[in-house]
């Protein structure tokens, strides 16, 4: 029995590294790879800074009202363990 590990090509910093390791994103037909959190996190912030601030703010409410009710839950449910 033979094991074939992949290696995956971090698209920030070019570092190669193997299946199991850093941050792999499959969207639809395009593969984001990042060999770290630094470099997922300089792409991400880049892509934010050029995606127009009207096509992505309703998006980013919606997501900080849910952690928002997430976090909410949680306290809850810390308070009641006390």
């Amino acid at each position: 029995m033979s094991v074939v590990k992949s290696k995956h090509k971090c698209v920030v910093c070019g570092r190669v590294f193997p299946s199991g390791q850093g941050i792999i994103i499959n969207i639809e037909d395009l593969t984001l790879e990042f060999h770290s959190n630094r470099c997922f996190s300089k792409f991400t912030r880049e892509l934010l800074r050029r995606i127009p601030t009207h096509e992505i703010k309703g998006y980013a409410k919606r997501l900080l009202e849910e952690y928002s009710e997430i976090l909410l839950q949680k306290a809850k449910l810390k308070s009641k363990k006390i």
